[in-house]
């Protein structure tokens, strides 16, 4: 048997506990016992005493003291009752003292003379045992015109003693059988509360890559181990969508770098093998090698984001940053490729709205979603920024005039390497790694990121910021002169940055 197994922990500990509430309940069932045999014996005992001091005072005030031993014997009859009395005329005198009694259970001539109790006001009583004898004896002192007496009336306790000798004898004889009853049997319920325990890991054992759909048995008890077998079972379905989710996310990648190390081997194997080529066509082959070079560099570098992201690295200290300030020096910089593009950036509806975060990553979620709207906006078209603050928190938005995204598509596009293919093609589609990577970098902010998209008409990319306690006196005095976003006095702060136009 295994000692530190948990059925012969818990066997052990019902045991005891049980063993326990047995000799607590004989314990209480023996002197609860011995206290009530022993009060009915006290009361009978102060009945028939009130008796004999009635017929004492009686023929004491009459004068015939010489009656009080026939009365008593006529009235009380103590040997045939078993019982005990006698009279004394304090301080010595004995006017009367009963013979043996039937039982023999005792000897009358053994009960020693007891001292006088103290008269205070009416006759006081006592009641004893005397175990030498045994005897419940009680003594009452009566005051009476011809002296002063002490009435004795005893009964013997040896019948109790006999009753509760066999209640002590039956519960030695009956707590080890308990115990061992009880051993036994808790051991046997706990092996078989364990019974579904077990085949929870049987079946855990069972589960491997090759049959991801099993699950472990739920156990209809309605306690802690049904939630248990539900939580393992809902722990193993998110387990099994981020193997298939790495399983997806390694083929894709693996895909997406073949693509461009392919063309580069191409090319590379032309100049090789090829005669000596001008130097236009020289320029012209190193150039498509270096714009999978740039391809391979961005994949890398969003690859190496992402799984930066999802190891919970945080490069950088977190500190408080004005979403509208972030986002008009962002803009700016990406102003050319916006004009290359004949798109304009609107920035005049920029809020004062303050997150708390890595600027650089924030940063490069601006930046994301400004080239992700920028590569899908046709020429003359607008992308507009948008921030805000409310009791809820802070909220960036980007939006554009552009292709659109088709609503069957909409909860895929932040899926890493998602495309959707008939609108984007390999070149204008980047990596597909830019909105996956907005969603990682939310996440760690506890951020939502959501998107609003009809086809042809534009897209709206939002990210709610949850709401950061700051006092207004902290904030920067760029942040503090900013205004309700819309009004004349932030475009006029913004300044000639508010509308950033395509050069001409």
């Amino acid at each position: 048997m295994n000692h530190r197994s948990l059925p012969f922990r818990l066997g052990v500990l019902y045991t005891l506990l049980l063993g326990g509430t047995f000799i607590f309940v004989g314990t209480a069932a023996f002197f609860g016992l011995q206290h009530y045999l022993r009060s009915n014996l006290r009361d009978s005992l102060t009945r028939r005493s009130t008796q004999v001091e009635q017929i004492v005072a009686q023929a004491s005030s009459s004068g015939r003291e010489f009656t009080i031993g026939q009365e008593i014997e006529t009235r009380v009859a103590p040997e045939f009752n078993n019982r005990f009395v006698r009279v004394t005329r304090l301080p010595t005198q004995i006017i009367y003292r009963s013979g043996p009694p039937a039982d023999r259970s005792f000897d009358p001539s053994a009960v020693g003379v007891r001292s006088a109790p103290e008269v205070i006001g009416r006759a006081p009583s006592t009641t004893e045992v005397d175990s030498a004898l045994p005897l419940m004896i009680r003594s009452t002192t009566i005051e009476a015109e011809s002296g002063t007496y002490r009435v004795e009336l005893g009964v013997s306790i040896r019948s109790i003693d006999e009753v509760l000798g066999r209640l002590l004898n039956l519960l030695a004889l009956l707590l080890p059988i308990l115990l061992l009853c009880a051993a036994a049997g808790g051991y046997w319920l706990i092996k078989r509360a364990l019974i579904p325990v077990d085949r929870l890991s049987q079946t855990a054992e069972q589960m491997s890559l090759q049959n991801p759909t099993l699950r472990l048995p739920v156990v209809r008890t309605g306690d802690a181990l049904e939630r248990l077998s539900i939580s393992l079972n809902n722990m193993l379905g998110r387990l099994l969508d981020s193997v298939q989710t790495s399983r997806r996310f390694l083929a894709d990648a693996s895909h997406e770098l073949r693509t461009p190390l392919t063309v580069i081997k191409g090319e590379l194997q032309e100049l090789t093998q090829e005669a000596p080529l001008q130097e236009d066509d020289l320029r012209e082959r190193v150039g498509s090698v270096l714009e999978e070079v740039a391809r391979l560099e961005h994949l890398v570098s969003g690859l190496l984001v992402l799984s930066r992201l999802d190891a919970g690295e945080r490069r950088g200290e977190w500190v408080d940053v004005d979403l509208a300030e972030l986002g008009m020096s962002t803009a700016e910089q990406m102003r050319l490729i916006a004009e290359d593009r004949g798109i304009a950036i609107d920035l005049s509806a920029l809020g004062p709205a303050i997150v708390r975060g890595d600027r650089s990553q924030l940063k490069q979620i601006i930046v994301n979603l400004l080239d992700n709207a920028i590569r899908f906006t046709p020429r003359g078209g607008l992308v507009s920024v948008r921030t805000v603050a409310d009791e809820s928190g802070s909220v960036l938005e980007v939006s554009d005039t552009g292709i659109g995204i088709p609503p069957a598509a909409i909860p895929f596009v932040f899926d890493r390497f998602y495309r959707v293919d008939a609108a984007r093609s390999r070149e204008d589609g980047g990596a597909g790694l830019g909105l996956s990577i907005v969603k990682s970098i939310g996440a760690v902010h506890g951020a939502e990121v959501d998107v609003d998209s009809e086809v042809n008409r534009g897209s709206t990319f939002r990210v709610r910021f949850p709401r950061w306690p700051r006092a207004t006196a902290g904030l920067p005095p760029a942040v503090r002169e900013m205004i309700p976003m819309g009004s004349a006095k932030a475009r006029a702060r913004a300044g000639s940055n508010a509308l950033l136009l395509p050069r001409r």
